[in-house]
């Protein structure tokens, strides 16, 4: 896959940064509480009595209705209502800062998955049977008294050390390839 689909894939699943996203939503959630919290709301009344009133004590039934409407000339919860703005430009911040730290992640990882592929593959499409044919000539000429007993454990020695290179880059892929699955968030290289 490309360097893009990885990150598209690190963003839908890595943990960190959606719980950086849920936290602008959260920040935003409070933020339209507290602007709901410093509203007034009109209180409104009907009331019905079978008493007679003391104004006019043939009146056995009053109805009567009131609305209330309180006056806001000092607001207490505009601190809260600023509050909660700045925690909005805050989270957003960190998410975006979480973003990039996801990108750069990705981009790393990749960069050495590459590197190491780009080392591995001259050892295995060249170096491993370029060292195993010159083992098997020296083999072959010490065999028939072509070459001394030196020569053949000289190039048994340069074979195995051309194995022991390639199985270090294996390792050192697979290194990368899983540093490469955690940056994701999941498992994308075998």
């Amino acid at each position: 896959m490309g360097l893009e689909e990885f990150r598209h894939i690190a963003m839908a699943t890595r943990p960190d940064l959606k719980t950086a996203v849920e936290a602008v939503d959260k920040a935003k959630t409070d933020n339209r509480l507290a602007i709901s919290n410093g509203s007034t709301d009109p209180t409104f009344s009907v009331w019905w009595t079978h008493n007679p009133s003391f104004n006019n004590p043939f009146a056995h039934e009053t109805l009567g209705a009131s609305i209330s409407i309180p006056l806001r000339i000092f607001d207490r919860n505009q601190g809260e209502k600023q509050r909660t703005l700045l925690d909005i430009d805050l989270q957003q911040r960190q998410a975006d800062a979480a973003q990039a730290q996801v990108f750069a992640d990705v981009d790393s990882s990749y960069a050495t998955v590459e590197s190491q592929l780009h080392l591995l593959s001259p050892y295995k499409g060249k170096y491993l049977k370029l060292a195993a044919e010159t083992r098997d000539t020296i083999a072959f000429s010490y065999q028939h008294g072509g070459a001394s007993l030196l020569d053949f454990l000289q190039a048994q020695s340069d074979y195995r050390s051309v194995q022991l290179g390639y199985l270090n880059l294996v390792g050192a892929y697979l290194t990368a390839a899983a540093q490469m699955n955690e940056s994701v968030g999941r498992e994308v290289l075998q």
